[in-house]
């Protein structure tokens, strides 16, 4: 071979050594692992040591007002609005007709009841008199007596359907027709509530369900009104959870201001006290971390970091309760923790 062909010969094979080096350092910057999970980076973190501890934390609820009694007068037939029996904030006792509906509409009952009602009392009156000269027999009478009876009870059905009274003494709160108006069978025409106490109905959401007991003592306020706090107690927990919003009803009963100014719909806050009943272990917040559906720290052992999943509790936003996956002792990191990967390398600099 030539001078000039050796010569060829070696550039071209210096040539192929001198492109697979850069391919290889190629291929190690796309392996997609973090340094810091692989061990290749050191990460400075400050760390806490988890501890038993007591929390308390005043949690605060949105919710609605009721009564402590409240009854919806419904209408039950689409017939017209012919009265309104009283106003709002008029106190009403218990059977006042509240709602009268046309007795002559086309879906009521009313005078044709009372027509059968009417005559059933005078054929009653006349069995009597008859069964008292011995003229009919005490079967007959018997039978006077059961259709009077039927008489009297589709009457007061029909007349109920039209005088729409309420079930309960107490304040009107709402009245949401008027005269002249068709009502809807179904919907609600007025509301007539008991106001001297009142309760808020909130919902609360999984984590907070374990940390509520009936009992529980509640300040409730308005933001159009926040100066005027009432005090109050849960008297209701839901013992399971809406399957649509995964969230449990509570209800806590209150006493009104004298001048009774909270009402029935109202829209106000609930401010509840809630501790976690005794010891239990805490961490600082911000060494937990989540995705959304799972909860973790890191655990810092022999200059490493690493990752344990946990349950958390009850929070203040400082501290937070560790229900499980950890253990008084424990040291976890605090500031840097975002960094961090499984098995990672790090450097303490203070706790």
């Amino acid at each position: 071979m030539s001078m000039m062909h050796m010569t060829r010969a070696t550039i071209g094979s210096g040539a192929v050594i001198l492109c697979l080096i850069p391919l290889a350092g190629c291929g190690a910057k796309h392996t997609g692992a973090d340094p810091a999970a692989r061990g290749g980076r050191t990460v400075t973190v400050k760390t806490a040591v988890a501890e038993m501890k007591e929390l308390a934390v005043t949690k605060t609820y949105s919710g609605s007002l009721e009564g402590e009694e409240q009854a919806s007068i419904v209408a039950r037939l689409d017939e017209r609005v012919t009265g309104i029996g009283a106003r709002v904030g008029e106190t009403v006792r218990a059977g006042q007709v509240i709602v009268t509906l046309d007795k002559s509409g086309p879906s009521s009952q009313y005078y044709q009841a009372l027509a059968n009602f009417t005559n059933a009392g005078k054929t009653l009156e006349r069995m009597k008199s008859l069964y008292a000269d011995g003229a009919v027999s005490l079967q007959t009478l018997d039978g006077a007596q059961t259709a009077y009876d039927v008489a009297k009870t589709n009457f007061e059905a029909a007349r109920s359907n039209v005088e729409l009274a309420t079930p309960i003494a107490g304040s009107v709160t709402a009245v949401n027709t008027s005269e002249g108006v068709f009502a809807t069978p179904g919907s609600a025409l007025a509301t007539v509530a008991r106001i001297d106490r009142m309760k808020i109905v909130f919902n609360i959401d999984e984590a907070d369900a374990t940390s509520l007991r009936l009992g529980e003592k509640v300040s409730v306020y308005s933001d159009t009104r926040p100066d005027t706090k009432v005090e109050g107690e849960i008297v209701q927990l839901a013992k399971s959870a809406d399957v649509r919003s995964r969230s449990f009803e509570v209800k806590a009963l209150f006493s009104n201001t004298p001048d009774r100014w909270f009402r029935p719909g109202m829209f106000c806050r609930a401010d509840i006290q809630v501790s976690s009943r005794g010891a239990t272990l805490t961490v600082p917040s911000a060494a937990v971390q989540s995705d959304g559906t799972t909860d973790w720290v890191f655990v810092i052992r022999s200059g490493r970091a690493f990752q344990r999943t946990v349950l958390p509790g009850l929070t203040d936003g400082q501290t937070t309760a560790i229900t499980g996956g950890l253990a008084a002792g424990d040291t976890v990191a605090t500031v840097g923790a975002t960094t961090l990967g499984d098995s990672s390398l790090v450097n303490v600099v203070s706790k």
